[in-house]
C-alpha cells in the first residue's frame, strides 16, 4: 500500500503538472496478486485492471498487461512468487516490453515487485534471475520477513529504487524523540519484536545460511511433489522454478473433489488449503502446501502417506453428487423384489453413520 500511494502520488504530480486530468488512476496487476492489492485499490480509490488467467497459465501475462496500460496507469505490479501457484512472474519481459510502450507513447509507467515470498528465495535459488532493481522500470520492491525471512508475522518492508520514487510530501518528519526521524507508515505505534528478530536471523544465517535453507526447503518440496505424482491421482500445477511450493489438482474430479480431501486430511492433523482459480480459471481447484523451513522430508512423506489413506477412503464413498441426488429424490412406497427402497433419509443416515464410524475409528487409533 505504501509503494502503490507512492505511485499515485507521483503520477499525479506529473499530471498536475502537464495540466492533465488527474482524477482516474489505474493500476495493471494479475488476477492472481494478493487480497492487499485489491485493498489498496479499494482503500485508495484507483481502479484495478486486472490480467486474466486461463488454464495452465496462472501468472500474469507480460503482453496482456502491457496492452492494458495507459495514460492513467501509475504502475504494473509484477508478483515474484505467486500465492496461487508459488511461479514468479517474468518481470524482465515486462520491463521490455513496457519501456518499448514508454518510447512510443511518451509515458513513464513504472513497475513494482511483489517479492512478499520471492524476495528471500530468489536471491539465494536463483542469482541470475533478472527481476530487481538491475531493470530500470523497476521502482520499488516490497517483501516480507514473515514468510521466508524465518520471522513471525508482523515485519515487512518496502525498497524504493532512489529518493526520488518516494515523494516527500508523504514523509513526515519528528524530533520529539530527540533527533529528526522520518516517516512513512499507514498503522500505529507497534512493538520492535519482529524487527529485532529479523536482525538477529540477518547477522546470524547470513548469505550462506538462507541459502543452505532455501535449497533444503526446495528440495523437500520437490520429495513431496514426486510422491503426489506417483498416486497418479493428481496434476501438478505449480512450477519446479519459485517459491518452494506444491500446488496440485485431481486429475478427474467426477466423484471426489479437493475440497473434500482437504476436508478429510484434517482428521489427520493437516490444514491443507483447497481453493479455485481467479478468473478465468475458476473451474480449476488445486490443494496446496508451502514448505517452510520446519517442514521436514519425514513430514513430506507422512503426508503422501495420509493423502494416500484419504484417496482408498473416498474411493468406497459414493459422489458427493451421488448423494446430493438421493436426497431429493426420495421413493418412499414403491417395492423392488418385495422390499422398500431406502427413503432419502435413510440414505442420507447411512451415510453419515459411515463416517461417524471412521472418525470414531480415528480417536481409537489416537488420530484427532
Amino acid at each position: 500500500m505504501l509503494a502503490g500511494l507512492a505511485f499515485k502520488r507521483k503520477w499525479q504530480n506529473k499530471r498536475k503538472a502537464e495540466g492533465k486530468p488527474y482524477d482516474k488512476p489505474n493500476i495493471v496487476t494479475g488476477a492472481n496478486v494478493q487480497v492487499c492489492w485489491e485493498k489498496f485499490a479499494r482503500y485508495f480509490e484507483v481502479e484495478l485492471k486486472e490480467v486474466k488467467l486461463r488454464e495452465g497459465y496462472y501468472v500474469m501475462d507480460p503482453v496482456k498487461a502491457v496492452e492494458l496500460v495507459d495514460e492513467n496507469t501509475i504502475c504494473v505490479a509484477a508478483i515474484l512468487g505467486s500465492t496461487l501457484t508459488g511461479e514468479f512472474e517474468d518481470v524482465k519481459l515486462l520491463n521490455d516490453l513496457l519501456t518499448k510502450k514508454n518510447k512510443e507513447t511518451g509515458w513513464e509507467t513504472p513497475i513494482h515487485v511483489d517479492a512478499a515470498s520471492g524476495g528471500f528465495i530468489a536471491p539465494f535459488l536463483y542469482p541470475d534471475l533478472v527481476w530487481d532493481f538491475q531493470l530500470p522500470l523497476v521502482k520499488s520492491i516490497n517483501v516480507s520477513g514473515h514468510k521466508y525471512g524465518l520471522v513471525y508475522a508482523g515485519v515487512g518492508w518496502v525498497v524504493w529504487r532512489s529518493k526520488t520514487d518516494l515523494p516527500e510530501e508523504l514523509v513526515f518528519h519528528i524530533n520529539y524523540l530527540g533527533a529528526d526521524q522520518p516517516t512513512f507508515t499507514l498503522n500505529f505505534s507497534k512493538g520492535s519484536s519482529q524487527i529485532i528478530a529479523q536482525y538477529y536471523q540477518l547477522i546470524r544465517l547470513g548469505f550462506e545460511g538462507y541459502r543452505n535453507i532455501m535449497e533444503n526447503c526446495m528440495e523437500n518440496a520437490k520429495a513431496l511433489r514426486e510422491g503426489i505424482e506417483k498416486t497418479g491421482r493428481f496434476k501438478i500445477v505449480s512450477k519446479e522454478v519459485g517459491v518452494p511450493l506444491v500446488a496440485f489438482a485431481l486429475k478427474d474430479s467426477s466423484q471426489h473433489t479437493v475440497f473434500e480431501i482437504s476436508e478429510n486430511l484434517r482428521r489427520f492433523g493437516w490444514i491443507i488449503p483447497a481453493y479455485t482459480m481467479p478468473a478465468d480459471a475458476e473451474h480449476v481447484a488445486v490443494l496446496r502446501v508451502v514448505i517452510r523451513e520446519d517442514f521436514t522430508r519425514g513430514l513430506a512423506e507422512r503426508l503422501v502417506s495420509d493423502i494416500e489413506k484419504v484417496l482408498k477412503e473416498l474411493d468406497t464413498m459414493p459422489s458427493r453428487a451421488v448423494t446430493k441426488t438421493a436426497h431429493v429424490t426420495a421413493v418412499v412406497d414403491e417395492t423392488e423384489g418385495g422390499k422398500v427402497k431406502k427413503t432419502a433419509t435413510e440414505t442420507k443416515r447411512e451415510i453419515f453413520t459411515h463416517w461417524r464410524g471412521l472418525a470414531n475409528r480415528n480417536k481409537v487409533n489416537g488420530v484427532c
